[in-house]
């Protein structure tokens, strides 16, 4: 697995786009991924089922699919630690957002949370997009509002 993270740390300092870093997962995440199916496939009754060796084969073994698919396409990330960042603020405030108001103020509010965060991951400056989109959500068009949308705005954005 270290190897598998170096790899993904390699290729972020390289700033590699999605499709190089398809070919560099292929040519190099891959056969690590094998080497590792294949040794879990070797040692999964070579630990009792119960033991913490055993649970972690299995553990592993169920999630496999899901776990070397990322390896595929260079958009998907190794693990889920971005989503995992991106909602940490909702899991502390828990308690707070049960006083949202309304069960409609709650929906809004987790929908504004997700556009933050994806202003975040998309390195937009969340005021900046708010108050654009504020500007100008009456006058677009229902069928160019993906254009607002923070992974696309500065692509669409007037200024």
């Amino acid at each position: 697995m270290q190897l598998l993270y170096k790899l993904e740390a390699q290729m972020r300092e390289k700033g590699l786009n999605y499709l190089q870093k398809t070919q560099e997962r292929k040519e190099n995440a891959t056969p690590v991924l094998e080497r590792l199916g294949q040794w879990l496939e070797e040692h999964q009754y070579s630990h009792r089922p119960t033991s913490p060796m055993g649970k972690a084969i299995e553990y592993t073994r169920s999630r496999w699919a899901g776990l070397s698919v990322y390896a595929l396409h260079g958009q998907m990330e190794i693990d889920n630690n971005l989503v995992e960042n991106a909602v940490r603020p909702l899991a502390i405030g828990r308690k707070a957002y049960l006083f949202a108001g309304s069960h409609k103020a709650a929906e809004m509010t987790a929908a504004m949370y997700s556009f933050m965060a994806s202003c975040k991951k998309n390195k937009v400056n969340e005021f900046e997009w708010l108050k654009d989109v504020f500007e100008r959500i009456q006058s677009h068009k229902q069928k160019d509002l993906y254009q607002l949308l923070p992974s696309n705005w500065e692509k669409y954005n007037a200024k």
